[in-house]
């Protein structure tokens, strides 16, 4: 063979490692990860979201031509596009399995449109996102076209789908299933999807989308982009697909420890007086706490103003130095939303607003200044952490779902109409394409000017929007305003998981349910508990969701219509008071382990609390059981079912291990069915064998267990390992290095744990 030929075969690409062919562009960004670009004109000018922010590798890359098609080989993946339809095949190296086969790609031509509103008509009104500014439209003007895209896939090995966010259609495997894509109240999108079958998928776009699976196919419609833009990120197991995930957006932030303690909040505390005699009082009953969250309203004038009405809130520093003293931490809720008052005032005149009263989070000056109004009243004087609600930062009023119009069949169904309708509001105030980008720049504004002020205080900001990346930005979202209803329990669960398996570790709920009762016409407000916390059925309810967020990133009592503190359920003695009580202390007992955790979810590709199938891809029982989860490495199993229908629950345990009853030490074979008895004051929670969990004592605020000992509960049966971690738990000093890592080692066969670093560690078999 001459040297020419041999070059045609064994090309050997460095830097871009991209190949054109008939206007789809493939690049190699890593050996495990390929971006496809396509646009139908090949232009590829990028949809600008901020999402990826990674820095280009080298990587040899192999190109050949072989029947009809151009491959290309990296160390780990064969990427083969053919010549004549451009379908892509992502091939696995290694074992020559197809992981996944892009069919088809299209384009169309869509219509913009924005609503022309007359001014003079603005006037506030009550809805469920609180005080809105509501104008008369006048007309509906055209402005220009975009185009929506579609990708079609063909996935004959994979058994399961997660990921796309936080959604409530109740939905674990998405293998099937059809998901309307928009951010609201009760909706989170991610632009992910990952299989434990060897891959995963990031769409860069910033637009509505409409996921639809059928058999072993799916497709991903893009309302509005530039370009069709996407990322294959291939990985033996989902653990090495989440990293490559991060690596393209970027890494978990290390939230402060206090973030992990047990957080109190209601809609709302009225002043600081209250604030600070419900912190006394947990500390008076000695119930362990580390945060108390100041809600909406606090505001002396208009709506959204970051400005403490003074005959309630005398003084924020003062407020801020009480509850400091009480050793806890002070979370404020702000909004994006200013409206009649000062601050609306000023955004506006600077051109810093967007219709319907929303700053724009997409001019970097808008976000300093609205900082500046944060910093002003509650950082500089001693506030912890932000509460950014409604981060989407508007919803279509769901009482008025469209009707279906000309040219679109009367058999569309809510969810679609819902889409629709959100969609649109968002698209004509943020525009198409970056209509969902809303809350990621939200955030980077807060978690940027923060970083700029000082490395002495973590960032932390609960959310309740989300976006590829916004993981970097120290964000926690919870899953919206839900109502109380154990139906709605069991869908909060696939949701969360889902959202945790796009990569984004930091999802939580509000234990108990935000609406506990039913107005009797709005859509959201569906709660079945009218009596709230002196309805025993509700105090059941609170406690089976309470032991569930337990094991969830961040524990926070919040919601409405009935107050949530630990006494307004019992007393000392009473089971639904000992209940919760049994759970804090449990949560504060597992610092450690969970603050090990968090450590390893920013240095590396960890998920605290993950599906079953990221462990067990191999379990076919697995793959869409949606009411059982892990949380490191015990088993988890909420009991959503009230008592009065059944005392107890069937679990599952996955095979291939031995696991042990967390309460009562039994160990019992994988890969069978139990019946549990579920009490009131304990929820099913196994271990697996070959388990090491660093637990220390329990404290009244998560600082207090600085130097208290450390014991490694060794749950036997086969090697483990565990790194412990530990810092300073508030400030940036980790990022130069300054932490410790210490390694715990069981030998189960010698039957011994060694223990490797500074922290001393004693240790206990569990048998």
């Amino acid at each position: 063979m001459n040297k020419s030929a041999i070059l045609t075969l064994f090309l050997i690409l460095l830097s871009s490692s991209a190949l054109r062919a008939a206007d789809v562009k493939v690049t190699f960004v890593t050996p495990s990860i390929v971006r496809v670009q396509w646009s139908p004109d090949g232009q590829l000018p990028g949809n600008a979201t901020g999402v990826c922010i990674y820095s280009p590798h080298q990587v040899a890359v192999r190109q050949t031509r072989e029947n009809g098609c151009r491959v290309l080989r990296s160390s780990v993946l064969k990427v083969s596009v053919n010549l004549k339809t451009t379908a892509i095949t992502f091939t696995d190296r290694k074992t020559g399995r197809v992981l996944l086969e892009e069919t088809q790609r299209r384009a169309e031509p869509v219509v913009q449109t924005r609503t022309v509103y007359d001014d003079r008509t603005a006037h506030a009104e009550q809805t469920a996102n609180g005080q809105v500014t509501v104008k008369k439209a006048i007309r509906t003007d055209t402005i220009g076209h975009s185009t929506r895209f579609f990708s079609s896939f063909a996935c004959p090995g994979t058994k399961a789908l997660y990921g796309l966010g936080s959604h409530m259609e109740d939905y674990m495997n998405l293998l099937g299933k059809t998901l309307w894509l928009t951010q609201h109240n009760l909706k989170i999108t991610i632009p992910v999807l990952l299989s434990p079958q060897g891959y995963g998928l990031l769409f860069d776009v910033g637009c509505a989308m409409k996921y639809t699976s059928s058999g072993h196919t799916f497709s991903m419609q893009m309302e509005a982009a530039r370009q069709l833009d996407y990322y294959f990120i291939a990985g033996k197991r989902p653990d090495e697909v989440v990293g490559g995930y991060r690596y393209l957006t970027g890494r978990v932030e290390m939230l402060p420890r206090y973030a992990f303690g047990y957080i109190q909040s209601k809609e709302r505390y009225t002043s600081s007086a209250e604030l600070i005699a419900t912190v006394r009082e947990y500390r008076r009953r000695h119930v362990p706490l580390d945060m108390i969250v100041q809600d909406w309203n606090y505001w002396p004038q208009g709506w959204g103003y970051m400005k403490m009405d003074p005959r309630f809130y005398p003084s924020p520093k003062a407020l801020a130095d009480t509850i400091h003293s009480l050793h806890a931490k002070l979370m404020v809720s702000i909004w994006p939303n200013p409206q009649y008052c000062p601050e609306a005032d000023d955004f506006g005149k600077r051109g810093y607003m967007l219709e319907h009263s929303v700053y724009n989070t997409f001019d970097a000056n808008a976000r300093k200044l609205y900082w500046q109004y944060a910093d002003r009243e509650f950082f500089r004087n001693g506030f912890d952490a932000w509460w950014c609600d409604s981060s989407e930062p508007l919803d279509g009023d769901w009482n008025q779902i469209p009707q279906p119009v000309d040219g679109h069949p009367y058999g569309w169904d809510d969810q679609q109409r819902r889409w629709q309708l959100n969609t649109q509001i968002l698209s004509e105030t943020l525009g198409a394409e970056r209509s969902q980008l809303y809350s990621l720049n939200h955030a980077r504004g807060l978690y940027d000017n923060q970083r700029a002020t000082t490395d002495r205080k973590r960032v932390l900001n609960l959310t309740r929007s989300s976006w590829a990346g916004q993981q970097r930005y120290a964000t926690v979202v919870w899953n919206g305003d839900t109502h109380a209803s154990w139906a709605s329990f069991r869908q909060q669960i696939p949701s969360g998981l889902n959202y945790m398996a796009t990569g984004n570790p930091y999802w939580t709920v509000d234990v108990g349910s935000f609406f506990t009762r039913d107005d009797g016409h709005r859509w959201f407000y569906k709660g079945e508990f009218p009596g709230g916390v002196n309805d025993k059925a509700y105090r059941e309810y609170y406690v089976r969701m309470f032991q569930w967020a337990t094991f969830l990133p961040m524990l926070r009592s919040h919601g409405s219509d009935t107050p949530r503190e630990i006494w307004r359920f019992g007393e000392p003695g009473t089971p639904y008071y000992d209940a919760i009580l049994r759970m804090i202390r449990l949560r504060y007992r597992l610092l450690p382990y969970i603050y090990s955790m968090a450590a390893a979810q920013t240095r590396g590709n960890y998920t605290m609390a993950r599906p079953l199938a990221f462990d067990f891809p191999d379990d076919t029982t697995v793959l869409d059981l949606k009411d059982e989860y892990l949380f490191g490495s015990l088993l988890v199993c909420p009991v959503t079912h009230p008592m009065s229908e059944t005392t107890t629950r069937s679990v599952y345990l996955p095979r291939g291990c031995q696991w042990y009853d967390y309460w009562t030490h039994r160990r019992y074979e994988g890969g069978q069915w139990l019946t549990v008895v579920v009490t009131i004051d304990r929820l099913p929670l196994f271990v697996k064998a070959g388990t090491v969990i660093p637990v220390s004592d329990v404290v009244e605020y998560s600082d207090a267990q600085e130097g208290k000992p450390v014991t490694a509960l060794v749950f036997p049966g086969a090697d483990a390992a565990f790194t412990l971690y530990h810092d300073d738990g508030i400030s940036y000093d980790y990022k130069k290095g300054k932490y410790q890592l210490t390694r715990l080692l069981w030998n189960d066969k010698q039957r011994k744990l060694t223990v490797k670093g500074k922290t001393k560690v004693a240790w206990h078999v569990v048998e």
